[in-house]
């Protein structure tokens, strides 16, 4: 029967504890008031700044120093989370939703857990749960602590005599505040209403909302606390261990040891000379119509069509495959140097150019399709996944030739920077001008598509309507009309929004 070894620091500081619930309470309530039935805008990076500011001041003595990369990685999350004010992109916003609490927890794990994983490695990330749930959820019991005060007999007696003191406080401001209000609503005719009038106001709030909301705000006051606390007073698990069949004595059990993800050098090696003749024959009769495919040369019996259609998932599919196999004869099993090694490489290099030409025949089908259908969110994705396959094969190429090329460190970052410009290049924006483009061209528009994507675009889509006689004149004032009936509270204020209803505005508006 396994079990775990816990091995627990006993630092308890009650003050300290009893001030970052606080604060974490603090946090909660500002919570609820930004998000509660509102959807995220400026609200979101102002309290991810505040959430930052409440666990790296709690939690200063476990703090990493910031190096450059952590510096990149805090910055991306701050960008990132600034896309809900300035951009409404449905696609990146609800991912967003996702990825920024990933990348936020994943970051305060790296800066502040004791075990100081590399940021590189997937330990990472089983650190980061570990703490989400067991370290986090193991100190909610420790907040109850604080509220009771339980830990040290005189802390509680002070507590206690404070507690006095403010019911004496109470009793005694009960009579004047009587004689107090009475003399100010006599003063003031408008004070006196105001008055009258709160048990009114009082009704209108519903039982409901406020449960819901106190609900809220106390699971989010423990789920902070817990959070900060997990890394402030940590235990150490170690898994693996079991309970020998008498006593209470611990042995370890070993760890089974990870298969290694590697092939023999000789099978790589005949892999990699079969798949490679039949991608050197396969690129060689691409080159015959690859590059004259924009001039109207296509296979026989093709229409543009036709040739963008086919084969376009089948190639990427390749590419992919490709892409795991030069991973895994990146550390062919057995051989460092020598003949062999030679030979895989020059094989690596030839796969690796052979995926390039792929990828630039996809690429090429692709836009072809988008000249002949329009250019779509997931079509402009699909561009962006393939330039972004493409440089994760040139890293790949770099690796072939250096063997201490941090490939892995070098995909997180060039990952994550992809991630970042893509939520700044102005999808939509680029979208919308592609099919603007194709419509002065073709004269075909999909006037519905258009309409439908973000706001961001609606100013340009007022003046392409108006140099084209309103051509989307109709769409633009029910999208407006749409805007109009829908109330914004300050903490969704989307900077793409706004000046959506102000073109909209002043475009309809006499």
């Amino acid at each position: 029967m396994s079990d775990e070894t816990v091995t627990e620091r006993t630092v308890f500081k009650p003050e300290r504890a009893l001030a970052a619930l606080i604060a974490a309470a603090v946090l909660a309530v500002v919570h609820q008031y930004l998000f509660y039935g509102t959807m995220p805008g400026v609200s979101y990076p102002i309290y991810v700044c505040l959430f930052y500011g409440f666990m790296l001041y709690f939690a200063k003595d476990q703090k990493r120093t910031f190096t450059f990369f952590s510096s990149v990685w805090l910055g991306a999350i701050f960008l990132l989370s600034l896309t809900f004010a300035f951009f409404y992109n449905l696609f990146f916003y609800g991912l967003n939703l996702l990825v920024v609490p990933v990348l936020i927890v994943l970051h305060m794990t790296y800066m502040l857990s004791e075990r100081r994983p590399d940021w590189s490695r997937m330990r990472l990330a089983g650190i980061a749960l570990e703490h989400f749930f067991l370290q986090s959820f193991r100190h909610w019991s420790t907040a109850l602590v604080v509220l009771r005060g339980s830990r040290g007999g005189k802390v509680k007696d002070e507590r206690k005599k404070v507690v006095v003191k403010v019911l004496t406080g109470l009793v005694i401001s009960f009579p004047l505040l009587l004689i107090v209000f009475t003399l100010l609503s006599s003063a003031d005719g408008v004070f006196h209403h105001v008055m009258l009038e709160l048990p009114n106001i009082l009704d209108h709030i519903s039982f409901g909302q406020g449960f819901t909301r106190t609900l809220w705000i106390v699971l989010l006051s423990f789920g902070l606390f817990g959070f900060l606390w997990g890394f402030v007073d940590a235990k150490t698990y170690v898994w693996g261990t079991t309970r020998q069949e008498f006593g209470p004595q611990l042995r370890s059990v070993p760890h089974p040891q990870p298969v290694p993800l590697t092939i023999d050098p000789v099978i790589l090696t005949t892999v990699l000379a079969v798949i490679n003749t039949v991608y050197v024959l396969y690129v060689l009769v691409q080159f015959s119509y690859l590059f004259g495919a924009w001039e109207g040369v296509v296979p026989e019996g093709s229409t543009y069509a036709d040739y963008a259609r086919s084969g376009f998932l089948e190639l990427m599919l390749v590419t992919a495959i490709n892409f795991v196999i030069l991973l895994l004869g990146l550390k062919p099993s057995g051989i460092t140097s020598g003949l062999l090694r030679t030979v895989i490489n020059t094989f690596l290099y030839i796969m690796v150019l052979c995926s390039m030409v792929m990828l630039y025949s996809a690429y090429t089908r692709l836009a072809l399709y988008e000249e002949a259908y329009g250019y779509t969110y997931i079509r402009f994705l699909v561009h962006a996944f393939m330039i972004f396959l493409g440089l994760l094969l040139v890293l790949a190429a770099v690796r072939i030739r250096l063997a201490k090329f941090p490939l892995a460190k070098c995909y997180i970052v060039l990952g994550l920077l992809s991630y970042v410009l893509m939520n700044y290049i102005g999808m939509d924006h680029i979208i919308a001008n592609k099919n603007i483009e194709r419509y002065k061209a073709s004269g075909n528009l999909d006037t519905y598509y258009l309409t439908t994507l973000s706001p961001g675009t609606v100013p340009d889509l007022l003046e392409f309507s108006r140099q084209e006689g309103g051509i989307l004149d109709e769409e633009m004032r029910s999208k407006w009309q749409d805007m109009e009936r829908t109330v914004h509270k300050w903490p969704s204020f989307n900077l793409a929004q706004f000046r959506a209803d102000r073109a909209l505005a002043d475009y309809f508006e006499p």
